[in-house]
């Protein structure tokens, strides 16, 4: 057995005991009261999941096994003549809450390079596909094409007993990331450079690799894509693609078809796809105003005609942070280190002086501080990558890691089949006349 399958078969054996005992004994201590607010909108805030990986702090943002980005990326190992961490450091970190070692991150890698081959076949059903096929359509179909490679889909047919479980997902797992790149390199060469395919370099870590095949060959690009990766990764679990594929994943469908379906959601312009929304925007906003060095005066106006005419301003609130996204802010500071003059940039970082007061000003905006995608558009401007309709790919490979680990845990701890009590809205009339009548 390999050492990380190992340390993670040695937690998730002691957690499982901790969680059933809990269960048991306590299963009937009541949590929290649920709002019919709640209940008609969207679940939010609902205490409803076992998700391991990460936690969302309202204040201090995602925390990675308790550890803030601030710390992970001071804590973590980096490549050779790099500061940002290795995204596979982060991936054993949710895996077995354990900060690894450079010998640990380096077997890591190599474990995906061994497991990056992609099957012939999902180049062909790419090939198939019109190339203007959005990315992330191409994206979930060239994982979905996968599935064939299931190792829990070929074992649970030949009647794998249920503590095997979580072994099968974590060969998937580990199976599935490491080709995530590739399939997302391919994407992006056979969409935007006209099928010019870029072979892996096996000397390269997995983000610097990525890099590597997406082609853009400027200083610092490995470098953001280790960041930005490592960023992205997960999100706790009640987002719409880490609830999608831990809801899919619950039917014991296995990890190729419940990532499949977490990009579906990914893919929405209420979630993933916002990162695209927010380049457009910026645009948008330079086209319209007829210059890439608008001032503050310039950018205020803009938002407050935006705000008027009944649209939002993308990249900016959250569900749950009330402060600016500590992975917006890791981004200002990669480029305050890395990039000087640039435009783009530059209007990032002044519409971030200008959004938040008018915002607050609105008197309704419980967040008015920038969330990720406010800043990874421009950064990948600046090195080149302007086809923001891929930058959502970008996301998923990263969201992949977390997703995926969270999915080896619910395996392990024997998560039930998720299957949430729905009403009807005359239920709620009901409902409601029944307790104003007792009032």
């Amino acid at each position: 057995m390999d050492p990380l399958k190992q340390k993670f078969q040695e937690k998730a054996l002691k957690v499982f005991s901790e969680v059933r005992a809990l269960k048991k004994n306590h299963g009937d201590m009541i949590v929290g009261d649920v709002k019919l607010s709640q209940t008609m909108g969207g679940m939010r805030g609902v205490k409803s999941m076992l998700y391991e990986t990460s936690q969302l702090d309202p204040v201090e943002g995602i925390r990675f096994r308790g550890y803030s980005i601030p710390e992970i990326r001071k804590l973590l190992p980096t490549a050779p003549g790099c500061k940002e961490p290795l995204p596979e450091g982060l991936f054993w970190l949710m895996l077995v809450d354990e900060i690894p070692t450079e010998d640990d991150v380096r077997w890591l890698s190599e474990q995906w390079k061994r497991r990056s081959v992609v099957p012939d076949h999902t180049f062909k059903v790419l090939n198939a596909l019109p190339k203007d096929t959005h990315p992330m359509t191409q994206f979930t179909i060239a994982i979905s094409s996968m599935q064939t490679e299931s190792v829990f889909a070929r074992r649970y047919s030949e009647g794998m007993n249920k503590s095997e479980y979580w072994d099968a997902t974590y060969e998937d797992t580990m199976n599935l990331i490491a080709k995530l790149p590739r399939i997302a390199a391919y994407i992006y060469r056979r969409s935007y450079h006209n099928g010019d395919v870029i072979n892996p370099d096996i000397s390269l870590d997995w983000g610097g690799n990525f890099a590597h095949m997406l082609g853009i060959d400027k200083p610092g690009f490995k470098s953001l894509m280790r960041l930005y990766l490592t960023i992205h990764a997960d999100h706790e679990g009640g987002n719409a693609s880490a609830h999608t594929t831990q809801l899919v994943g619950s039917t014991l469908s296995d990890v190729y078809l419940s990532l499949s379906a977490g990009m579906d959601a990914l893919a929405g312009p209420l979630h993933g796809l916002a990162n695209q929304e927010v380049i457009k925007w910026v645009f948008r906003m330079i086209d319209t105003l007829g210059t890439r060095q608008p001032t503050k005066e310039q950018i205020a106006d803009y938002v407050n005609n935006t705000l008027a005419a009944g649209k939002v301003i993308p990249g900016y609130g959250h569900a749950v942070l009330r402060q600016p996204d500590p992975r917006f802010t890791a981004q200002k500071r990669f480029a305050e280190e890395y990039i000087q003059n640039s435009d783009i940039i530059s209007v990032i970082w002044k519409a971030f002086e200008v959004v938040p007061p008018i915002l607050q000003g609105l008197g309704k905006v419980k967040n008015p501080w920038p969330n990720v995608d406010a800043h990874s558009g421009a950064l990948l401007v600046h090195y080149g990558m302007t086809e923001y309709s891929f930058y959502t790919v970008l996301f998923g490979v990263s969201r992949a890691m977390g997703v995926l680990a969270a999915s080896c845990w619910a395996r392990a701890l024997g998560t039930p089949l998720e299957r949430p009590k729905s009403v009807t809205s005359e239920w709620i009339k009901g409902f409601v006349a029944e307790q104003q009548a007792k009032a």
